[in-house]
């Protein structure tokens, strides 16, 4: 059932005036003229067929009906009140919902989250996890880490990790008289294709200026963990970013095979909405990020020799 209701600033005005018993501080603490106050109020009487204040020379009094109308309104202003106060208590100090690939998160950001619970157990953190970019305006995120070069219109974006391209394979693929020992040699193996990143292969093989193997042949995952991980398995050779190589490399699970490493002019961003930074919530887990990388380290990193001309999701 529709609601047949004045409108909002006529009930603004005759609140305030009714409280303060005055259209002139009414006015002042609307931000509005006197005579707009006047001009709402007799809007109001109009709409609703009464009169609500009495006039007289030294005073602004109300009539039975005001009286009777101003506490169910105040009511309505205070509980109005009260929810936003608590709506905005909560997007400042309460669950922060993080939009993000799932491979950054299972290989870089979850192993480091217990330092972050640690230092802000406040903060209760809530990741989703999706390829697409999601719109901030209408859906419930908070922030994003993005892979892409960094320009989106709107949002405030840190650069958390550059990245380095480059094939990685179990070293059990470099052993034996069919090894894995240069760049020609991948056209034997299987070369596993990243749907969320289906350049990759194609623009590491060009800056290599490897010729006759087919970029896009190769079997098929949905995200550069799974292929990383079949990987790892010895079941063929991935092209992974160095933020998701860097820990299989470190405990050799995986090697790197060729010296050729094709830095980018993209990586991994901390990107949310500018009218957003300065949210406690917002900022406590974009600093805790950045002391993550280091001291200039992303900066370190960002050496741009080759883009890979696409900005990726999510968030």
């Amino acid at each position: 059932m529709a609601r047949h209701l004045p409108p909002l600033n006529a009930l603004r005005a005759f609140e305030a005036s009714a409280r303060l018993l005055s259209f002139t501080k009414a006015a002042e603490e609307l931000g509005i003229t006197p005579s707009a106050i006047s001009h709402q109020i007799r809007g109001l009487e109009a709409y609703l067929g009464v009169r609500l204040f009495r006039r007289t020379t030294r005073a602004l009094m109300l009539t039975e009906e005001g009286q009777g109308y101003l506490p169910a309104l105040r009511d309505a202003f205070d509980g109005i009140h009260a929810a936003t106060t608590r709506l905005s208590a909560r997007q400042a100090i309460g669950p922060l919902t993080v939009s993000l690939l799932s491979s950054f998160a299972v290989r870089w950001l979850i192993p480091r989250l217990p330092r972050f619970q640690a230092a802000h157990p406040e903060i209760e953190i809530r990741l989703s996890t999706t390829v697409r970019v999601v719109d901030f305006r209408r859906e419930d995120v908070d922030c994003a880490i993005r892979y892409g070069r960094g320009h989106w219109p709107g949002l405030s974006a840190d650069l958390l990790r550059a990245e380095d391209l480059f094939p990685a394979c179990s070293p059990k693929l470099t052993e034996g008289p069919q090894a894995l020992k240069e760049p020609r040699d991948l056209a034997r193996f299987p070369r596993f294709q990243v749907m969320a990143r289906p350049d990759d292969w194609r623009i590491w093989l060009n800056a290599a200026g490897i010729t006759g193997i087919d970029p896009e042949c190769g079997p098929q995952f949905e995200t550069s963990d799974m292929a990383l991980r079949a990987a790892a398995e010895g079941l063929g050779v991935a092209i992974g970013g160095s933020a998701l190589v860097e820990d299989d490399l470190r405990k050799g699970r995986l090697i790197a095979p060729f010296g050729f490493r094709l830095a980018s002019d993209s990586g991994y961003y901390f990107v949310t909405p500018e009218d957003r930074c300065d949210q406690p919530k917002i900022a406590a887990f974009r600093d805790w990020l950045l002391r993550e990388v280091g001291p200039g380290a992303a900066a370190d990193e960002a050496r741009a020799t080759q883009s890979t001309g696409r900005d990726y999701g999510p968030g």
